[in-house]
C-alpha cells in the first residue's frame, strides 16, 4: 500500500531545476493532468505574517501587480530573465513577496489557479472558494499522465523547515530553488528568512560560550561510561576464572631475629589443620550467619558491589591507606584466593572483573563453599571446619546457631577479634551477626533473645594450628597480629614465601628466657613472670618473653597492676610542674576520708625530699604531692603523663586504660598503681625516658620481603616524637640511679650505670600482694619484669616469703640486663637540668636540724660497783668492780638521732627545721606548697 504523500522518492514530485525543459520545472499541461495520473497533495501555507501588511515593495524585492502578485509575462508566466532564469534579487535569491520567500507550486513552480494563472496566498487549504477568487487548487502536469487536482489539509502548527535558511510564504510546498542561503550573505530582507536591513550575522545563530561548555560535558560524561565499560568488558573477555584447586602455592614464610640469619619461628601453612567441606556439610544456620556478618545480598547481588569500588576509587584517588572495603563475598574469595590485598584501583578492578565472570560461570553454593574452606579464622586456622576444631573442638556440622555466629563475628578480624585476645569486641561483633540474622528473617527473634555468648576452648588446647609452642610462639603471634595491622594478609604470608625480619635481637633474647627460666626453677607452680626489653632510640623489640606456653596466655601483653612503678609518672607530672626533685613531703600516715595510707613495714622518713621518697616508694609522700597537685586534677595529670611517655590510651581486653570501669576519670589510686597496664607498655614508656622525652611506638617487625624479591615493608630508622623535655627527663633518671643499689643490692654488673623502681601491688586488704615489678634501663636498652599468677593469687615464695619487687622481679631484671649488654660500651646518662633552681637530686635528704646550745652532761660508761668477796668459811672482805651505767644506754639511741653535721650549718638550698620540731618550710624546698587533705584514696604497697 502506498501513501499519498509519498509516491516515491521525491513525493511523485520531479527533480528541481532552474528553469523549464529537461532538468528543470516542466509547464502546466492544458486541461490539468492527463488521464490516470494521480492527485497531487493540497497546498500546504505558511504560518500567518504577523504585524501590519507591507504597502509597498522593500527593498530588493522586484514590483508587484495591483493584488500582490508579481508582474508576467505574456501567457501567465512570470517574467525570466536572461537566459530564461527568473528574476533574482539581491543576492541571487528569488523574488519573495510579503513576509516570507517567493511561494511556489509542487515542483518549485509558484501556485496557479485552474487556468494554470498563479494562485493567491492567504488561503487555508480546503476552505471554500470566495465569490470572485480564482481557484488556487494546485495542478501539475506529468508526461505520459493525466492532469488533476490534490487537496491535502496540513497538520496543525505545521511549521516551515528553519534549517533552509527560508520559510515557505502561504500556499508554499516546497523551497526555492537555486543555492543555499550562504552565511551572512544573501536573503530577502525583513522576512523571517532573511537579513533584516543593518543586522549582522544573524543569518546564522550565534553560538553561546555554555553550549560549548555543555557538549564539551556530554562528551566528558560518555567518555567515563564508555572507557570503564570498553575497558571492563575488553578484561572480562580475556580473564580466565580457575577452580579453587588451582588456586594453592603455599609456601612457608620465615621469622628471622634482627641480624637476618638467626630463625626465630616458621609460619607454615595449614595444610593439615585444613580440610574441605562441602555445602552439605555446612549447617544452614552456619551460611546464614556468614551471610548476615559479609553479604546480605550474596544470592541476589552479580558478584561484585558497584558502591564498594567507587568507594575504593575515590579512597585511591584521595590516597587513603584504608582504600578498599565493601567486598562482596564473591569479591573476598577472589581477594583471598587470586589478586591479594594491594590497595590500587588497578588490583581492585580485576577482582571486580573476575568476581563479575566467576558469578555467572559458577553458582552461588560452590562460590560460598569455596570460600568457606579457604578463608581464615585466626589461631592459625583456614576453612570453617578447621576453626570450628580450634574454638569449639568439633566439626562444623555440630556448630549450634551461637557458635556459627561466633566464628562469621570472626571473618572480619581474625585475630583482632578472637575472644580470647578481645572479648568486648568478639561478643560486640557477634551480637551484629544475630541481629543481621533476625533482620534477614533467619532467625526468630523470641530465639535470638534467649542466646548467651558460646564457651570457646583457649588457643592452647588446639596445637596443632602453630608449629611454635614455646615462648618463640608468643613472638610469632606479635608478629602475625603487626603484619595484619600493616595490610599485609594471611593470603600473601602463606603463598609468597615471605622472608619476615624482627626487631628481636637473639642475644637479648637468649637473656631474658634464660634469666626467667632461671630465677623461677623450683618456686610455686602457680608463679608466672614476664620479661619485655625495648630499644629506648628506636621503639624495636629486643626482647619478648610472655610465658613458656606459645599457644598460651601472653603474660608480656596482658593488663596488670604496677604498684609503686606507676610513681615515676607522678614525680614526672610534678617536675613537669615546675617543682624540683627537692621538694619535700611529710612521709608519715595520712587518712583521706577514712582511708588509711601507710607504708610498707611502717617506714619513714619524716619529712624529706620527693626523691628520697622515691628510693624508699614511701606511699604518703607520694600520696601528699599528688593531693598537692591538685585533688581535682592531679590523678588525670599523671595519667596525662602516663599516656605522654607511652602507656596506650586503649589496652586489648582491658579498653579505656587509666580510668575508672565506666570511662571516667582517674581517682587518687593512681599514683600507687591501681590501673593495668603491660609490661609492653612499662618497657616502652621507661624507654621513652631513657631517650630523654623522645617516644618511639613499640614493633616487632623490621623488613617484609616476598621470595621473589618484592619488599612488603620496611620500616627504616623509625621517627621520634618529643613528648617531655628533657629537663624533665634527666631529673628522673637521676632519681632513679640509686634505686637498683637500694633495692637488695641489684645494680649492673662493671659498674654500668642504671635507672629503676620497683612496684608491688597488694591483694585487695588481705596485706598479701599480688604483682611484682622492677622496670628499669640504660641509655640503650629498657626492661621490665613481672611476677605474678594467672589467677592473681596471693604472691609467696619457695621459702613461703612474700614476694616483692626487689626480690624475684628484681633478679630476674639484673640478669637480663647484664645478659644483653655484656661485651657493650658502658654508657653515661647526661647530667640532670635544672628546674625550679635545683639540678637532679639535692645532696641532702631531710630539713637541717640545728645543733643544741646547751652541753649535756658527761655520764660515765661504767660505774664503780664494790661486791663481797667469802676468803675464808664465815670471812667476806669489800672488792670494788665495775659494771655498765644505765643512764649512758638510755642516752645512746638520743645521739643516733643527732644530725650528721652538728657546725656546718645547711647545705646549699636545704630548709631549717623549725624548733618547735613542725615541718620545714615549704618555700626553702624548692617552691612547694604545705600538702592539705583531700579526697582519695590508695593502697598501701611496699617496694
Amino acid at each position: 500500500m502506498t501513501s499519498p504523500y509519498d509516491d516515491g522518492p521525491n513525493g511523485d514530485r520531479r527533480p528541481r531545476g532552474s528553469q523549464p525543459g529537461p532538468g528543470g520545472y516542466p509547464p502546466p499541461r492544458p486541461g490539468g493532468p492527463p488521464p490516470g495520473a494521480r492527485p497531487l497533495p493540497p497546498l500546504r501555507q505558511g504560518p500567518p505574517t504577523s504585524g501590519a501588511p507591507r504597502t509597498g515593495p522593500q527593498p530588493g524585492q522586484p514590483p508587484r501587480a495591483p493584488g500582490g502578485q508579481p508582474p508576467r509575462a505574456p501567457g501567465g508566466q512570470p517574467p525570466r530573465g536572461p537566459n530564461g532564469q527568473p528574476p533574482r534579487g539581491p543576492g541571487g535569491q528569488p523574488p519573495r513577496g510579503p513576509g516570507g520567500p517567493a511561494p511556489r507550486g509542487g515542483a518549485g513552480q509558484p501556485p496557479r489557479g485552474p487556468n494554470g494563472q498563479p494562485g493567491q496566498p492567504g488561503r487555508r487549504p480546503g476552505s471554500p472558494q470566495r465569490p470572485g477568487e480564482p481557484d488556487r487548487t494546485l495542478k501539475i502536469s506529468a508526461p505520459g499522465a493525466g492532469t488533476g487536482t490534490a487537496t491535502r489539509p496540513r497538520p496543525a502548527g505545521d511549521r516551515d523547515d528553519l534549517d533552509t535558511g527560508t520559510r515557505r510564504s502561504a500556499g508554499g510546498t516546497a523551497p526555492p530553488s537555486g543555492p543555499p542561503p550562504r552565511r551572512g550573505g544573501s536573503g530577502g530582507s525583513g522576512g523571517p528568512g532573511g537579513r533584516k536591513p543593518g543586522a549582522k550575522g544573524t543569518a546564522a545563530k550565534k553560538k553561546s560560550p555554555w553550549r560549548i561548555v555543555r557538549r564539551v560535558l556530554y562528551v566528558l560524561i560518555a567518555l567515563a561510561i564508555v572507557v570503564p565499560s570498553a575497558t571492563f568488558l575488553v578484561a572480562y573477555s580475556t580473564v580466565s576464572v580457575p577452580k579453587p584447586g588451582d588456586l594453592r602455592t603455599n609456601q612457608v614464610a620465615t621469622i628471622l631475629a634482627s641480624d637476618g640469619n638467626s630463625v626465630i619461628s616458621k609460619i607454615v601453612p595449614p595444610q593439615g589443620n585444613r580440610t574441605d567441606v562441602t555445602i552439605n556439610d555446612i549447617p544452614p544456620h552456619v551460611r546464614n550467619a556468614v551471610l548476615a556478618a559479609e553479604d546480605r545480598s550474596f544470592y541476589t547481588n552479580p558478584g561484585f558491589s558497584i558502591s564498594g569500588f567507587a568507594r575504593a576509587l575515590r579512597d585511591n584517588l584521595l590516597g587513603k591507606e584504608s582504600a578498599g572495603g565493601g567486598s562482596t563475598i564473591t569479591q573476598q574469595y577472589v581477594k583471598n584466593s587470586m589478586v591479594g590485598n594491594q590497595h590500587s584501583l588497578t588490583r581492585k578492578m580485576r577482582e571486580l572483573v573476575i568476581s563479575a565472570k566467576m558469578a555467572r560461570q559458577w553458582g552461588k553454593d560452590d562460590i560460598l563453599t569455596a570460600y568457606l574452606n579457604t578463608i581464615p579464622f585466626g589461631r592459625g586456622t583456614f576453612g570453617i571446619d578447621a576453626a570450628a576444631h580450634a574454638y569449639f573442638g568439633k566439626r562444623v556440622q555440630d556448630l549450634t546457631v551461637e557458635e556459627g555466629a561466633m566464628l562469621a563475628a570472626t571473618i572480619q578480624q581474625p585475630y583482632g577479634l578472637d575472644p580470647e585476645n578481645n572479648p568486648k569486641g568478639a561478643e560486640t561483633r557477634w551480637n551484629y551477626v544475630l541481629d543481621g540474622m533476625v533482620a534477614m528473617n533467619n532467625l526468630p527473634a523470641a530465639d535470638r533473645a534467649k542466646m548467651t555468648y558460646p564457651k570457646v576452648q583457649p588457643s592452647s588446647a588446639n596445637e596443632a594450628t602453630n608449629d611454635s609452642s614455646g615462648p618463640e610462639g608468643l613472638i610469632k603471634r606479635q608478629v602475625m597480629r603487626e603484619l595484619s595491622e600493616a595490610g599485609i594478609s594471611d593470603t600473601q604470608i602463606n603463598t609468597e614465601g615471605l622472608q619476615i625480619t624482627t626487631t628481636i635481637d637473639q642475644k637479648a633474647q637468649d637473656a631474658a628466657v634464660e634469666a626467667a627460666r632461671k630465677n623461677m626453677k623450683g618456686e610455686p607452680d602457680n608463679l608466672r613472670t614476664a620479661v619485655v626489653s625495648v630499644d629506648p632510640k628506636s621503639g624495636a623489640v629486643r626482647a619478648y618473653y610472655g610465658g613458656e606456653n606459645g599457644q598460651g596466655y601472653d603474660f608480656a601483653n596482658a593488663g596488670l597492676m604496677p604498684g609503686s612503678a606507676f610513681k615515676v609518672f607522678g614525680l614526672g607530672a610534678n617536675l613537669e610542674m615546675g617543682k624540683p626533685l627537692s621538694t619535700m613531703y611529710d612521709s608519715s600516715p595520712l587518712s583521706v576520708h577514712g582511708i588509711k595510707i601507710t607504708n610498707v613495714e611502717g617506714e619513714s622518713c619524716g619529712t624529706c625530699t620527693i626523691a628520697e621518697a622515691l628510693k624508699r616508694s614511701l606511699n604518703t609522700s607520694f600520696y601528699r604531692m599528688e593531693l598537692d597537685m591538685g585533688e581535682a586534677n592531679g590523678p588525670q595529670k599523671i595519667a596525662d603523663m602516663a599516656h605522654k611517655l607511652g602507656i596506650p590510651d586503649e589496652i586489648p581486653g582491658v579498653g579505656k586504660s587509666l580510668s575508672e570501669p565506666d570511662g571516667g576519670p582517674p581517682n587518687t589510686g593512681i599514683i600507687l598503681g591501681q590501673y593495668q597496664a603491660r609490661p609492653l607498655d612499662m618497657a616502652s614508656a621507661y624507654a621513652t625516658i631513657a631517650a630523654l622525652g623522645q617516644y618511639h611506638k613499640v614493633h616487632f617487625v623490621q623488613k617484609v620481603v616476598t621470595a621473589d624479591g618484592q619488599v612488603l615493608l620496611d620500616r627504616g630508622d623509625v621517627a621520634g616524637e618529643q613528648r617531655i623535655s628533657d629537663a624533665v627527663a634527666t631529673n628522673l633518671i637521676d632519681a632513679m640511679k640509686p634505686i637498683a643499689q637500694w633495692s637488695r643490692n641489684h645494680n649492673l654488673a662493671g659498674g654500668r650505670e642504671s635507672a629503676t623502681k620497683t612496684g608491688t601491688a597488694q591483694l585487695g586488704d588481705t596485706g598479701e600482694n599480688r604483682d611484682a615489678w622492677m622496670v628499669g634501663f640504660t641509655p640503650s636498652l629498657s626492661t621490665a619484669v613481672w611476677v605474678g599468677t594467672e589467677q592473681g593469687d596471693k604472691l609467696r615464695n619457695a621459702s613461703g616469703g612474700m614476694v616483692y619487687g626487689s626480690g624475684l622481679p628484681a633478679d630476674i631484671w639484673k640478669d637480663t640486663m647484664d645478659g644483653a649488654l655484656k661485651g657493650t660500651t658502658n654508657e653515661k646518662f647526661p647530667p640532670p637540668k635544672p628546674i625550679g633552681g635545683q639540678a637532679g637530686v639535692p645532696s641532702w635528704t631531710a630539713a637541717y636540724t640545728p645543733p643544741s646550745s646547751t652541753v649535756p652532761e658527761f655520764v660515765p660508761p661504767v660505774v664503780v660497783t664494790p661486791s663481797e668477796v667469802e676468803v675464808l668459811p664465815g670471812v667476806r672482805i669489800p672488792v670494788p668492780g665495775l659494771a655498765p651505767n644505765p643512764q649512758s644506754r638510755q642516752q645512746q639511741p638520743q645521739a643516733q638521732q643527732q644530725p650528721q653535721d652538728s657546725g656546718a650549718g645547711p647545705l646549699p638550698g636545704q630548709p631549717v627545721a623549725p624548733a618547735d620540731g613542725a615541718s620545714p618550710s615549704a618555700t626553702e624546698s624548692g617552691g612547694n606548697t604545705r600538702p592539705t587533705a583531700g579526697a582519695g584514696h590508695g593502697n598501701s604497697g611496699p617496694r
